[in-house]
């Protein structure tokens, strides 16, 4: 029986509750398709602060790597908001982990089941049949990580100073990251810059259209400035297929696409590394879209779908168990559509709890 060998980072707020729900469907859908779970537990994030001192301590970030992939909870919250901002568990887990391990590629569905259109803000008659769309956000390169950054007195008044800076191999490789996930849908990619004003951006189109024409002709490429992507995006979303952009636009961009979407609760994610794991397929780090929640965090009651989902993406990416991935994803749409709801998405139906959601998909699972 093969055995996944992965870390698990539940963080802070919501994280633990619906990690553990998601190792339980894991573990379930392994028996069904002949593998095994092995798997280590870490701090990150407040919580890693508070028992460690540091949001991403040397002994988590040694089990990561001693792993072929990493499934992470969510990091933050009020207790640590009083911190500087350097400290604060979004800034000194996240981006540290995604430069420690050159997590570089973003993938983040934005999926709306055609049942679940109530819980968009968008017109139901604008979305008729739900949204299924794709954003690929370049992760560890642009205004994040650019240096100089820094903030400083000059001329008796305070600067603050942030550079963005794009290499053509950093833009190359997350196009074929875009081109790849193309062709497993339709065979269409926006790529989204502003190459009407910045220097960064015009180097990303002239290297965007150089790359599909010699890599990927056959994809229909087209080209679209970030405001009016961000326009287009509220006003009718399955124009789309794949979005393609660099960091701090797809940042932006798969947020707007998490609210239209109806509920973060459903959004998982894929961070994918440039270097390969044990079996030879990419090294990633799997999450919701959402945060910590910390209205509802310790209740019992919050969404987990967006964390299964992004185990099942996991199961698809990292170690290449493309069915078990695919019946996650289908138990998880069937429990939904059949009136199994939290109450991020239940819209007159009775909310249930985490747990009984997580039951809910278990019986669904082949």
């Amino acid at each position: 029986m093969k055995s996944l060998k992965f870390a698990v980072l539940p963080g802070d707020g919501i994280g633990p509750e619906v990690m553990s729900v998601s190792l339980d469907i894991l573990k379930a859908v392994g028996q069904s398709f002949n593998f095994s779970l092995d798997y280590e537990e870490a701090d990150i994030g407040g919580i890693a602060i508070d028992n460690q001192g540091s949001a991403f301590p040397q002994s988590t970030q040694s089990i990561c790597e001693a792993s072929d992939a990493i499934l992470f909870g969510s990091v933050g919250g009020p207790k640590w908001e009083s911190l500087p901002p350097k400290e604060q568990p979004e800034r000194a887990a996240l981006l540290p982990i995604r430069k420690a391990f050159s997590l570089y590629a973003n993938i983040r569905p934005g999926l709306l089941y055609s049942e679940l259109t109530e819980a968009s803000p968008l017109k139901t008659n604008r979305i008729p049949n739900g949204i299924d769309i794709v954003c690929i956000r370049e992760l560890t390169g642009g205004i994040y990580f650019g240096q100089p950054k820094a903030t400083r007195e000059e001329d008796g008044e305070t600067i603050a100073i942030d550079t963005m800076i794009y290499k053509t191999s950093e833009i190359e490789r997350i196009a074929q990251v875009a081109i790849e996930t193309a062709r497993a849908r339709q065979n269409k990619v926006c790529s989204v810059d502003k190459a009407n004003v910045l220097e960064t951006s015009v180097l990303w189109r002239k290297t965007v259209n150089e790359y599909f024409a010699k890599h990927a002709p056959e994809i229909e490429l087209s080209h679209m400035y970030v405001d009016n992507a961000a326009m287009q995006l509220a006003r009718d979303p399955n124009q789309f297929d794949v979005l393609f952009t660099e960091n701090m636009f797809g940042d932006i961009l798969s947020d707007e696409m998490g609210v239209i979407c109806g509920s973060l609760g459903m959004l998982a994610s894929a961070s994918l590394g440039a270097s390969k794991n044990s079996l030879d397929l990419p090294f990633g780090l799997y999450e919701p879209s959402g945060g910590t929640a910390p209205d509802i965090a310790g209740k019992g009651i919050a969404n987990p779908c967006a964390q299964i989902l992004s185990g099942a993406m996991m199961l698809r990416y990292s170690f290449g168990e493309h069915e078990a991935a695919n019946a996650i994803e289908d138990a998880v749409k069937r429990a939904v559509t059949s009136g199994s709801r939290t109450g991020d998405i239940a819209f007159g139906i009775e909310p249930i709890s985490t747990e009984a959601m997580s039951q809910a998909i278990l019986k669904e699972l082949p």
